[in-house]
């Protein structure tokens, strides 16, 4: 029995190849890496000990490096059980959700039909791409031209035009012998009510090929050349080859990037997605001129476990960001979420990217905010919550909100966040009118590393439980000079790199861990690269392990520079001498006050673009509640119990 192609691809899109090969192996959990899509195991296909099969989801194979076996979700299971291949088909459309297509002769000639409307769809590129180099062409170059786009870019994307004809290509494609009924079906060409002659459904526009997960053209968007034009872009219509709802453009090109970088943009149209590839950015996707849906959102995850969802800074950037996570929020799972970059106001990445630079770009992706910490801003940003009725309101909504996550885990996880973030967000309103409590318990979230060092103590002080010291952080790590890294900044990751058993400690919040300063951040993935090299079970890196592979990655002037500023400012808890608690404890406290201005920052702006729309009085106080938190934050300090004693530092009232 022969199946169609797209029905077997429809398979292998639903399932990764991991939940397949899964069924039938334990993976390693050492070698394997969820978050990349990499699973290795014992191969099943002969005797050994040492893994050497491995699967990879964002390819869709697998392959054993010890007897040479390799192959698809299919040959896995028709070669280790023994199975026909129909009945491997209907295992897996079944654990798919797919009914299993009935193919009689009819069928099968349609199928047949749609594998020729490919080649139709790649005369259409070709002709469109011919167009653009014609005298009638001459504008669409200019155009691409002046948006910046190199001839090598536009070749890469094949870019092309439709001339301002009602029968340019109907009749080339008729030229080429193709009937009528298949440049119908392809969505090429449209009529009128009441008037059955067709005619060409682009014109005068500048085409962009969409192609699908096998870089096969399947549809066009096309931008118009004229400003009068009702619809500044028009893509084709929904076909047998495409279903917008189901595509994300320039899929096929970013994934291997994707990978390679570990990360994937997704962007808001074509021309971003291209300018960002020409800026250095290849793992850029765009939904097609509409919001992401649910499946999209599935080949996303297919490419990296947390997308960056890219937006305008504008209030529609802002509104389709919010569309955005409350579409994601249902189908959160462990190790699989969203991050949100906000572009300044009035600028899409590729204005930025003129404007700035690849590096301005970089920074916006390197701020991107946790799926989380967009919802918190949100819902704070309402409204003022200043009496026990406004704050049950925030809470249920945040409790609602949460209920829809489906995955247990996920949702447990949410709920402690919530709770952490309302005691914390409540406890500030409190003291700013004199009503804090500072022995008050705080339910929240606990950020506890991984205890792979012995007699390790972790801190219960929850994130944000900061009271007035002068024992810790002073408020010179609110200020920076220019020409050094931000001081908190430094303390953190300084302390890092003098401390790696704190790095492995805090591993959860090292690795998500969001720092502003380029060199800071350099330092930073030479600590996750040398805690990703150690096995667990050799000796713990230490002093002499980090310090080698920074010397190694010629960032040794960056951290002598860091040193100099903790010590300057007396931040001992960073440096070298300080022992194993004090510098875990002294780190822990940085990350909560650098994670807290990071959240009041962004909901600053938020208010502050509230304020813009509507200069009520509820959003000037709410303005300036958050202002007056961030000055507060300037100088606060955090108080650790029986601070300093590990390093042998002598307590005052001892």
């Amino acid at each position: 029995m022969r199946f169609p192609s797209s029905f077997l691809d429809d398979i292998r899109d639903r399932l990764r190849i991991s939940e397949v090969v899964g069924t039938r192996v334990s993976f390693d959990k050492k070698k394997t890496n969820v978050a990349r899509g990499d699973y290795w195991a014992c191969c099943p296909f002969h005797g050994e000990k040492t893994p050497s099969f491995h699967c990879e989801d964002r390819k869709g194979r697998y392959h054993c490096f010890g007897c040479g076996v390799s192959g698809d979700h299919f040959k896995f299971l028709t070669e280790l059980d023994g199975l026909a291949f129909p009945e491997v088909v209907e295992l897996l459309a079944g654990q798919a959700g797919l009914s299993m297509p009935i193919m009689n002769p009819q069928e099968q000639k349609r199928e047949e039909a749609r594998a020729s409307l490919f080649d139709v769809m790649e005369l259409a590129t070709k002709y469109f791409e011919d167009q653009l180099q014609t005298a009638n062409g001459a504008k669409a170059r200019s155009y691409l031209r002046d948006r910046g786009l190199r001839v090598e870019t536009q070749q890469t994307f094949r870019l092309g035009f439709a001339p301002n004809s009602r029968n340019g290509l109907k009749e080339y494609l008729a030229s080429k012998n193709i009937p009528q009924a298949q440049v119908e079906a392809c969505g090429l060409v449209a009529t009128r009510e009441g008037n059955p002659i067709s005619y060409d459904r682009f014109r005068d526009r500048i085409m962009f090929p969409i192609p699908d997960s096998r870089g096969r053209v399947i549809a066009f968007g096309g931008r118009a050349m004229r400003a009068d034009v009702p619809a500044k872009y028009l893509n084709s219509p929904e076909t047998e080859l495409f279903h917008k709802s189901n595509v994300l453009y320039n899929f096929a090109k970013a994934r291997k990037p994707a990978f390679e970088k570990k990360q994937v943009i997704v962007a808001e149209g074509y021309m971003d997605v291209i300018a960002l590839h020409a800026a250095g950015f290849p793992h850029a996707v765009a939904p097609l001129g509409t919001a992401l849906t649910e499946r999209q959102m599935e080949l996303l995850w297919r490419m990296h476990s947390e997308p960056i969802l890219c937006f305008d800074g504008d209030g529609a950037g802002v509104a389709a960001a919010y569309r955005a996570a409350d579409m994601a929020l249902p189908s959160l799972a462990p190790g699989r979420s969203v991050r949100f970059a906000m572009l300044p106001e009035d600028l899409d990445p590729d204005d930025l990217i003129k404007q700035s630079g690849p590096d301005a770009m970089a920074q916006v992706l390197s701020a991107a905010l946790p799926l989380a910490d967009m919802v918190w801003n949100r819902e704070t940003a309402k409204g003022m919550f200043d009496t026990p009725e406004r704050k049950a309101e925030l809470e249920a909504r945040l409790k609602q909100l949460v209920a829809q996550i489906r995955d247990e885990s996920v949702r447990y996880h949410y709920t402690q966040d919530v709770k952490g973030r309302l005691s914390q967000y409540f406890g500030n309103a409190n003291r700013s009118t004199g009503n804090y409590n500072s022995n008050r318990r705080n339910d929240g979230n606990n950020f506890r590393g991984k205890d792979k060092q012995q007699g390790n103590r972790h801190s219960s002080a929850p994130l944000g439980r900061v009271a007035a010291s002068p024992s810790l952080l002073n408020s010179k790590l609110m200020k920076s000079n220019p020409s050094n890294i931000p001081l908190r900044e430094a303390a953190l990751v300084a302390g890092l790199a003098f401390h790696p058993a704190v790095a492995i400690a805090c591993f959860d919040e090292v690795a998500g861990l969001t720092l502003q300063n380029k060199a800071a951040r350099k330092v930073q993935t030479v600590i996750l690269d040398v805690l990703a090299a150690w096995d667990g079970e050799s000796e713990q890196p230490n002093l002499e392990t980090a310090m080698a592979a920074i010397k190694k990655a010629e960032l040794g002037e960056v951290m002598a520079r860091m040193e100099r500023q903790l010590r300057e400012s007396r931040i001992w808890q960073a440096l070298p001498e300080a022992g194993f608690e004090d510098a875990r404890d002294g780190w822990k406290q940085a990350y909560a006050l650098h994670q807290r201005n990071h959240a009041l920052s962004n909901e600053l702006r938020t208010a502050e673009r509230a304020l813009a729309e509507d200069d009520s009085q509820e959003n000037l106080e709410r303005f300036l509640h958050i202002q007056k938190e961030l000055a507060e934050l300037d100088g606060t300090e955090a108080i650790i119990e029986g601070f300093g004693l590990s390093s042998g530092r002598k307590m005052s009232g001892m």
